[in-house]
């Protein structure tokens, strides 16, 4: 059985090194305690909120993990922006944020021309699509402290403080709508890779999948990103609110449990998941392959399920109507219960 820290990915050690850096920041907001900007404390929320008067505004950052060790195998850059863009600015939406910038790192051991080209390409054109500007970025080459390109990127958005999503209102009963993923966003790839690297060999990614593309070309699949989809229902700023949504996760590291629970914790409730989108073929193949248990798997990748909503169930048709005039598949997959719990059907049928 392969699990996510054979790969050398330690879930619980970065759980705890993620607490021990939230208190160290939490330790600086005394210090604009009165002034413009001052901190809103959140423990386990998706981004940070700076309360600027009128508004808050929303900052966080991620990157595209190791994502980028199999685009470098394939020197295929050209759809990894998206998976950049989905990292920093589905965080941002679960606040109820809507991404106004982004700014991005790349270090890189040595400049190459036009792979800097092709990433920027991709993230300029993603971000459009989002109507994001990125105001400015940096590269840096940094021989020696790193043998192949790191992309991170910082993300800034504006919500008004009356929509704001708290979660604090999720009550028992709400229904839970999940929004289909495509193949794998930028989470869980070193478990991926370690998988067929053991089965396949060092060059897996030139390997033929079910005949049809390489493992590598299926597993670069970009991110869909879920930011304007999710704007049509909460409107961006200054836009009346279409529908009340109570509550998102966006599920990244951590899976589909970890980060559900993230936003069920102010109020206490658990939720059943019972009809969840399935994984795609390539994930279900990889998972068999390792012989991964479907727990570890679930906890690992999204399986699916790139992003979930909480709204009242007399706001879920609406809402299934407003996300189906956009290019994000969605469907009701559970309810909020008094649980305190998250348990979910797997694709399988089991229950977790």
């Amino acid at each position: 059985m392969t699990t996510y820290k054979d790969s050398g990915v330690d879930i619980e050690a970065g759980d705890q090194a993620s607490k021990n850096a939230y208190t160290h920041a939490e330790s600086t907001f005394a210090s604009r305690q009165g002034r413009i900007g001052q901190p809103v404390s959140d423990d386990g929320g998706f981004a940070g909120l700076l309360d600027m008067g009128e508004f808050y505004l929303v900052q966080n950052d991620d990157g595209t993990g190791s994502k980028m060790e199999l685009a470098i195998a394939l020197q295929k850059f050209d759809g990894l922006g998206y998976d950049l863009v989905a990292m920093v600015a589905d965080d941002a939406i679960c606040m109820g944020a809507e991404v106004v910038s982004l700014s991005n790192t790349l270090d890189v051991p040595g400049v190459d021309g036009a792979v800097v080209d092709s990433l920027l390409s991709s993230l300029a054109k993603a971000c459009t699509e989002q109507q994001i500007v990125i105001p400015g970025g940096e590269i840096a080459e940094v021989p020696g402290a790193v043998s192949s390109p790191v992309w991170n990127a910082t993300s800034v958005g504006i919500v008004a403080k009356d929509p704001v999503i708290t979660t604090g209102a999720i009550a028992p009963g709400a229904t839970i709508i999940s929004l289909r993923s495509a193949v794998a966003r930028s989470n869980g790839f070193s478990l991926i890779r370690k998988v067929l690297s053991d089965n396949l060999g060092d060059t897996w990614y030139e390997h033929e999948w079910r005949g049809q593309v390489s493992w590598g070309e299926i597993l670069l699949t970009p991110s869909i990103v879920y930011h304007s989809a999710v704007l049509t229902l909460l409107g961006r700023y200054g836009e009346d609110r279409a529908v009340n949504v109570k509550g998102l996760a966006h599920i990244t590291g951590g899976g589909i449990a970890g980060n559900l629970s993230r936003t069920l914790k102010k109020s206490g409730c658990g939720a059943v998941l019972n009809s969840l989108w399935a994984p795609h073929d390539a994930i279900t193949d990889i998972i068999e392959m390792g012989s991964t248990e479907e727990r570890e798997a679930y906890r690992t990748w999204n399986m699916g399920n790139g992003m979930l909503l909480v709204v009242d169930p007399a706001d879920a048709d609406n809402a299934l109507a407003l996300l189906e005039k956009t290019e994000v598949e969605a469907k009701v997959c559970g309810e909020v219960t008094a649980s305190g719990t998250v348990e979910l059907t797997s694709f399988s049928g089991t229950v977790i």
